[in-house]
């Protein structure tokens, strides 16, 4: 993944034995933790620097702002989150539409692993739309597009396979299961189960246009 430049704005240097980069994905890591959790307005820098051990002073001689450092988590978030699909949805040795299952039986055991508490990051995200920026608002629109085209491509292989019908529009498809797993995974930290997540999954199969 590429890392975001660092600037040399603000900040004092910190007194530690880390490296930048070391210290740096720290930072991303305790991001995505707390936003996953929490989302990204209620996700307090003081907190984070202290889990890390980074003193407040030194936050600037990483990121140019909390935005800054926010997309920077978004991104973190984005590569592992695409790798982990990807390794369902292009694995071969199952039909298109295990794939799709498979996912969703990972991110049901990720949802227990943490009883619930955390979410998608990018999900979260987007319910805080009208706090964000015009440019944040459209990086999360364009990491939704980037993982909707890898869903879309699973149900192609399903058409081509036979498994859906002809005509299915598999980019309308993707856009709609994405819309409601994000609904999905937010009813299941409410209700904490995984319950949501599974229901989701069976409509969504069952409403599929088969041959």
């Amino acid at each position: 993944m590429n890392m975001p430049t660092i600037q040399k704005r603000r900040g004092r240097p910190p007194k530690e034995g880390r490296s930048r980069e070391e210290t740096q994905q720290a930072l991303l890591r305790a991001g995505t933790e707390a936003m996953t959790s929490h989302g990204f307005t209620a996700s307090g820098l003081d907190q984070i620097l202290k889990s890390v051990g980074v003193p407040k002073g030194s936050f600037y001689y990483y990121f140019s702002s909390k935005e800054a450092w926010g997309m920077a988590v978004l991104e973190w978030y984005d590569a592992f989150f695409r790798r982990m699909l990807e390794k369902h949805l292009n694995n071969t040795a199952r039909p298109p539409l295990s794939r799709l299952a498979d996912f969703v039986d990972h991110a049901c055991a990720g949802m227990a692993k943490y009883q619930f508490t955390r979410g998608c990051l990018v999900g979260n995200l987007g319910q805080e739309g009208p706090l964000l920026s015009a440019d944040f608002c459209a990086r999360l629109e364009a990491v939704l597009q980037g993982w909707q085209a890898l869903v879309e491509q699973t149900l192609q292989a399903a058409r081509d396979d036979g498994t859906l019908a002809p005509g299915a529009d598999c980019a309308q498809l993707a856009a709609f299961f994405w819309i409601g797993w994000e609904g999905a995974v937010l009813r299941a930290r409410l209700t904490r189960s995984e319950d949501p997540m599974r229901l989701f999954l069976a409509g969504f199969l069952a409403g599929l246009p088969r041959i």
